[in-house]
């Protein structure tokens, strides 16, 4: 009887301490005041060796935040899961318990008081001995979480700390926004589509959770790189159906080198795309390596059935990203309307820069420079206005803290969602000169086409608000052109006299399509 209550009551000293450390890490370090931003966990003296980035005192990144969730996520606290033996590098290789239970320990006492990077280091450091993973303490009912698993047996995840779920909270939105009224069919049918078609905090999840587990992989081959995710995946206008694209930044001191594309970029990526075949097999099917003017590696996650391409270095999409993002959360009309353009673009063929047509990221900067130059603007120019929260000087591990810093945008313009969609139309179609005219968001204003080789002879000219170039380059066959611009005219006409979506779109196909 005195064996069984000592035995209780040493089980119940373990609970509770787990339980208080878990809850002053959740609660006081990673996410204060229920949001992405937040202080770091530890003192900036337990900070990783691999400062990849060197975070300010008061930060905890996003990517790093999103790590940490993941690796959580990705635990199965309640199945057993043998692994082999995984070496790193030079060093010799981690020695598992013969325990089957290995994806997640108990902390132990000389480690309790270590941020997360600073336990990881015990296995990736090259100064380390090898170490004995210990099996964890079994969690009570209420206090265990499974996910199936996402990898085959001869993938090792990292050790996966006993944290307490996060809570479900919409982690990557800046604000609450709430829809905008709908009393016309036109609008209706606008706002129908978006709310199917939107992309859901799960399909972002799914994204995440696998650019978590790659930049792990890639992190082998350049031990100093990060791997961020770009693009409409996260910049709020995703569709369900979105690929994800992924961004690989190498670092070289004192600051982030230019990549040749044509030589640096692809041998950089063969060898990634080599890493990809021989050790991702079984999650990651055909990778492909691309040899363009910017080359990609495209793949398809096996597990979520999410396609993907990754870049070197393209700096730019980073940033460009979270200004893009923080435009679509500015104003409540603007998601809808950029949906239902590119769902739009897409079903007329003239959404594809791989045929020479426009990009999303085009049409995107298109729609935003309209909503910017009607005659009550329903957005401004965020980069005149705000000029220090989107300067290029800005350091990479805190862009994203502007979707944050920007309260929302005020417009007098009452406009439906119906009457805007019909006035973008009509401005690309009858008003916009195409011949000495330059779309520029960063201006809030279309501007005279520069002189410069790379604006001449070009048939749409769209500024991209950080570097200057022009993002609708793809575009170089007069025939695509007068295609665009006559779908542009048609639509018009069209909307106009119907006021019904289904004659430009057909609403049910574009909603299955998702």
């Amino acid at each position: 009887m005195s064996s069984s209550y000592n035995n209780l009551t040493f089980s119940f000293k373990i609970y509770s301490r787990w339980k208080n450390t878990c809850s002053l890490l959740v609660n006081k370090s990673m996410f204060p005041n229920s949001s992405i931003l937040g202080r770091p966990p530890f003192t900036p003296n337990h900070q990783q060796h691999n400062n990849f980035f060197t975070l300010s005192p008061t930060l905890y990144s996003h990517q790093q935040l999103i790590d940490a969730q993941f690796n959580f996520q990705n635990a199965d606290l309640s199945r057993a899961v043998s692994l082999q033996q995984l070496t790193y590098g030079n060093v010799s290789p981690i020695q598992t318990s013969t325990s089957p239970l290995f994806r997640g320990r108990k902390r132990l006492s000389d480690e309790k008081n270590l941020p997360f990077d600073g336990k990881r280091q015990r296995f990736h450091s090259p100064h380390q001995e090898p170490t004995v993973v210990n099996q964890i303490v079994p969690l009570s009912g209420e206090r265990r979480y499974s996910v199936p698993p996402l990898f085959h047996a001869h993938y090792v995840p990292d050790i996966v700390r006993c944290v307490p779920p996060f809570q479900e909270i919409s982690f990557l939105e800046p604000r609450e926004i709430t829809l905008p009224e709908a009393k016309d069919k036109l609008s209706q049918q606008i706002l129908e589509l978006f709310e199917a078609c939107q992309q859901q905090v799960s399909d972002l999840k799914k994204k995440e959770l696998c650019r978590t587990l790659l930049q792990r992989e890639i992190q082998l081959l350049f031990p100093q790189s990060r791997l961020f995710l770009v693009g409409s995946s996260l910049n709020g206008f995703g569709t369900r159906s979105s690929d994800g694209d992924l961004c690989l930044v190498v670092k070289e001191e004192p600051c982030f080198f230019q990549v040749n594309q044509k030589t640096e970029a692809r041998h950089i990526l063969t060898l990634v795309h080599k890493h990809f075949c021989t050790r991702l097999s079984g999650y990651i099917e055909r990778p492909q390596l691309i040899r363009a003017k910017v080359p990609i590696v495209k793949f398809r996650d096996k597990v979520n059935c999410v396609e993907f391409d990754l870049n070197v270095n393209n700096i730019v999409g980073i940033r460009n990203t979270f200004l893009l993002r923080t435009y679509a959360y500015l104003e409540n009309r603007v998601r809808p309307l950029v949906l239902v353009i590119k769902k739009w673009a897409s079903h007329h063929e003239i959404n594809d820069a791989s045929r020479g047509t426009l990009s999303s990221y085009s049409l995107v900067l298109m729609v935003l420079h309209y909503l910017q130059t009607l005659p009550e603007p329903i957005l401004p120019s965020l980069q005149k206005t705000y000029p220090e929260s989107f300067s290029p000087a800005i350091q990479l591990q805190l862009v994203h803290q502007a979707p944050c810093n920007i309260p929302p945008y005020l417009s007098k313009n009452e406009s439906n969602l119906g009457d805007l969609l019909l006035g973008f139309l009509k401005y690309y179609a009858t008003e916009f000169d195409w011949d000495s005219q330059m779309i520029s968001v960063h201006e809030a204003k279309a501007i005279p086409r520069p002189d410069g080789i790379e604006w001449r002879n070009k048939y749409i000219c769209i500024e991209e608000p950080f570097d200057g170039k022009n993002t609708a380059r793809a575009v170089h066959e007069k025939q695509k052109f007068d295609m665009i611009k006559d779908q542009f005219l048609k639509s018009w006409q069209r909307l106009q006299n119907k006021r019904d979506l289904n004659s430009i779109l057909p609403l049910r196909a574009a909603i299955l399509k998702r």
